[in-house]
């Protein structure tokens, strides 16, 4: 199995990455069947799931288990959601409903060792794979790996977009499209002008400031249009959604086809 770059290799790259999220199944075989189906790093989401920081740690090592990256989202901007993120080992925490760069500076020195930021220190656990070491470059690795994906999803987010961006830690800037349309007074129209000026003035900030962007997809001809817009971190859809509608699919397909089905007579036996 080949290995992947990691997590701050991707958002740095500036070449197309994709993964999915997981809401649902943070089961022992979903970092596997999401390797084997292409991904090169899962979402777990804790925001809309209901998975507890128990089930993340299992989850990150799922994942893990299986050569991805793993991204949590945590469900706010507290200290003790993003530094126990971290600790669980997840290479990049997303943090919903970033407004300001103040936020995001925050969050950074949640998420950092000194001299970075402020996260208080357990080493020799999960996140260092519990192994010994010196501790300023345990504190300087782990700095270096960790990664802050920051959801751009309200007005403030767009208007302040560029000093997010600028922002040191920030390795990514994530429109999550539902919330933002919302935010924008156009819920749902993904291809109104209002809405689409917004995701430019993202981009805008991201190219300036060589951050990643990137978004949830529901379908390729979304995810083919953002790459487009200069998208690089793509996550295609999530297990909920991929599972419902695949077995959508097949049951309406079976039902179909049952009004085309010929019976089939088996032979008649001989007389004897």
């Amino acid at each position: 199995m080949t290995d992947l770059p990691t997590l701050k290799a991707m958002t740095r790259s500036g070449e197309l990455h994709l993964g999915s999220f997981v809401v649902e199944f943070a089961t022992p075989g979903i970092g596997h069947i999401a390797r084997a189906a292409g991904c090169e790093f899962l979402i777990v989401d804790m925001e809309h799931s209901g998975f507890g920081f128990e089930t993340i740690k299992a989850a990150v090592r799922f994942v893990e288990a299986a050569g991805l990256r793993v991204i949590v989202r945590v469900p706010s901007k507290a200290y003790d959601h993003v530094a126990r993120a971290a600790d669980t080992g997840a290479d990049g925490v997303m943090l919903p409903m970033v407004g300001t760069a103040k936020e995001a500076r925050a969050v950074v020195d949640s998420l950092k060792y000194t001299p970075v930021g402020h996260r208080g220190v357990a080493l020799g656990i999960a996140h260092d794979r519990y192994a010994a070491g010196p501790t300023l470059e345990k504190l300087a690795a782990a700095n270096e790996r960790t990664c802050f994906f920051a959801q751009i999803e309200t007005q403030d987010g767009v208007d302040n977009a560029d000093k997010i961006a600028a922002t040191d830690g920030v390795d990514c800037l994530w429109v999550g499209h539902f919330d933002l349309s919302c935010s924008l007074g156009v819920p749902g129209e993904f291809q109104s002008r209002i809405f689409l000026d917004a995701i430019g003035t993202v981009a805008a900030a991201c190219r300036k400031h060589k951050k990643a962007l990137g978004r949830l997809v529901p379908d390729v001809a979304t995810g083919i249009e953002y790459q487009a817009r200069g998208f690089t971190m793509l996550a295609y859809a999530g297990d909920v959604w991929l599972l419902t509608a695949a077995l959508r699919q097949g049951i309406e397909g079976l039902r179909q086809g049952s009004d085309k089905v010929v019976p089939i007579k088996g032979k008649r036996e001989r007389k004897r």
